[in-house]
């Protein structure tokens, strides 16, 4: 081949390239209201286009940019939505020489100098044009400063002069930019649209893909047309011939859907060793372990998406035994397993990032996934608990059935005398059960004094001190003032051994401050306008309020460890323990703690006497 013939090539996306809107594909919405604003002589003097990349968003512009000053062939026509291609100002702006059409890449210049530039040439008309046209490629990457300077011009701009901006992050432009143009956002092309797009070019370049071939081609690109042209291209040139499926794999370091399908069946069987290897026959082929585990959470999405909408299964990129394959799995696998697959597949992709050898990571994250592929869920456990022998003997269990999510800490509701609830967390996932209320809740913080009493002082109180009868109160101001260190210091630090309103004497604990008694009594004097006696004794002091819940989280624990639910959970799962005790009131407890309280009746001043 020769220099020059080397030197012409150009790639698929720029030879077919579109030059008129009905080269354009899926992007009706856009092309119709252009068409009708064309007709209607409704053309705005700016325009933004959005949308992911490749999807021809400086191609549109371009074709609107020739459309308006498009003279047809003989060079009597005017405005319009399908350029001649043939008049010099179609072929200047197809070629990118065009005096009056000037095309910017903001991504280079972002300046305030840049954009003064334009400004100081919108007052003079075209050269040769109809209309000054300034596309402005990737317009987010403009400073502020840059936006700001075009504000004024872009509102209100000589009747000669067009804007066209295009943008893949619309977000990052200023509202005050969006306001002033039309915006237009153009979609991901749909797969059936782009597969029917690259076999007409594939015939047009004399190339045979395979229809597999085409359809991973298609899913790779993720609706970009530049991207399915570019892969085309270079899927041409790799196979040499007829381009086959897996070549087109080889190419991308992908795994065959199918296979991976193979992958994900044994994975949820719990076959550890088959899926290892599988894994290692599909990495000896050429795939990425990073790409088979992106598939397997591909694959775990698609069959979820099926599961609640079966049409979903309908798609020209996948096979009809894939399709097949997919709606089995929708209606076999539970949503609960298919969810904890998801998060569990979202974490070993993070994990890959920091691994020191890819495969390793994805070995390890397969050696996870099958082991939790056949540990039950809660309700399951639940049901099977019941269900034995010995638990059926104890009578019956109230409360209720066990409801919710695998893997997701469950919370099962089960009664004995106590009618709580417990959660329990084992390895590998979660487990719950209720049985025990919770007798921090339930029991109010009371701490005896010396002698077991909280009796009054001798003398009689001030009316101030007369509201703190008990040390409850006290802690109860201390919250209602927010003050959380002190309020944390007297839970955590105070072990009191006499209370009377005033007079304060407590034991201190090791995590006590030096100077909380000289800080409580400031405190309190300024809170209640009254003074207060607050020394500290070497012993004698009841157990502090943080003692006192936790000997209380203890025996809550040891009520519920009684219960045989529980006590049959943690003997199904070794390792594990409660890690948390809820009390479940009854239903018109728990309305009366959640209705509003009573107000009374405000004074109304337009109220007559």
């Amino acid at each position: 081949m020769s220099q020059s013939s080397e030197q012409s090539y150009q790639v698929l996306a720029r030879k077919y390239r579109p030059a008129t809107f009905a080269d354009l594909i899926g992007q009706e919405a856009m092309v119709r209201t252009l068409k009708n604003a064309f007709a209607a002589d409704r053309i705005a003097h700016a325009f933004i286009l959005t949308g992911v990349r490749g999807v021809g968003k400086t191609t549109t512009a371009r074709i609107v940019a020739k459309g308006l000053n498009c003279i047809g062939p003989d060079g009597t026509g005017g405005p319009t939505t399908e350029p001649c291609g043939q008049c010099e100002p179609c072929r200047g702006i197809a070629e990118g020489r065009h005096v009056d059409v000037q095309e910017m890449d903001a991504a280079s210049r972002t300046g305030v100098g840049d954009i003064r530039e334009i400004i100081d040439s919108v007052h003079y008309r075209a050269a040769s044009a109809r209309y000054k046209i300034y596309i402005i490629d990737e317009v987010h990457m403009l400073s502020n400063n840059a936006f700001n300077a075009l504000l004024k011009t872009l509102e209100e701009p000589p009747a000669h002069v067009k804007f066209l901006f295009a943008t893949t992050e619309i977000r990052k432009v200023p509202v005050t930019v969006l306001s002033r143009c039309q915006r237009f956002d153009l979609r991901r092309i749909e797969p059936e649209v782009m597969m029917a797009h690259l076999t007409r070019i594939a015939g047009l370049e004399g190339a045979s893909l395979a229809a597999d071939a085409m359809a991973l081609i298609t899913r790779a690109a993720e609706g970009s047309v530049r991207d399915a042209m570019s892969l085309m291209d270079q899927a041409i040139a790799h196979g040499a011939g007829e381009t086959t499926a897996d070549q087109v794999r080889a190419m991308l370091g992908l795994a065959d859907r199918g296979r991976v399908l193979d992958l994900f069946d044994l994975i949820l069987r719990g076959d550890a060793a088959g899926a290892l290897g599988e894994l290692s026959r599909q990495y000896a082929d050429g795939a990425d372990p990073l790409a088979v585990l992106r598939d397997l959470a591909e694959i775990t999405h698609w069959v979820s998406v099926i599961k609640i909408t079966p049409e979903t299964a309908e798609d020209p990129t996948i096979g009809p035994d894939q399709r097949a394959r997919g709606r089995s799995m929708a209606e076999t696998l539970p949503m609960r397993v298919l969810t904890r697959m998801w998060q569990m597949l979202l974490k070993a992709l993070e994990e890959i990032a920091l691994a020191p050898n890819t495969m390793m990571a994805a070995e390890m994250a397969i050696i996870r996934l099958t082991h939790v592929a056949d540990l039950p869920s809660p309700e399951e456990l639940i049901r099977k608990l019941q269900a034995q022998p010995t638990l059926a003997s104890s009578g019956p269990l109230g409360g209720g059935t066990a409801a919710g999510p695998a893997g997701g800490g469950k919370r099962a509701m089960s009664g004995g005398k106590s009618g709580g609830m417990v959660r329990g967390m084992a390895a590998g996932g979660t487990a719950s059960a209720g049985m025990a209320p919770n007798a921090a809740q339930s029991t109010p913080h009371a701490v005896a004094g010396t002698g077991g009493t909280n009796a009054a002082l001798q003398t009689a109180p001030t009316a101030h001190l007369a509201l703190y009868n008990h040390f409850d109160q006290v802690i109860a101001l201390i919250r209602e003032k927010r003050d959380m260190t002190l309020l944390y210091e007297i839970e955590t630090g105070l072990r009191l051994v006499h209370f009377a309103p005033g007079r304060i004497e407590f034991e201190p604990t090791p995590q006590a401050g030096p100077d909380l008694a000289a800080r409580l009594s400031q405190r309190l004097q300024a809170w209640t306008g009254a003074r207060w006696g607050v020394s500290v004794v070497s012993q004698g002091g009841a157990p502090s309020v943080a003692e006192q819940r936790a000997q209380e989280k203890d025996a809550a624990h040891a009520q519920a460890g009684e219960n045989p639910l529980v006590q049959a959970v943690l003997a199904a799962f070794p390792g594990a323990k409660i890690s948390e005790v809820r009390a479940i009131l009854p239903p018109e407890s728990e309305a009366a703690s959640a209705a509003l309280p009573e107000v009374e009746d405000e004074w109304d001043p337009f109220e007559s006497e």
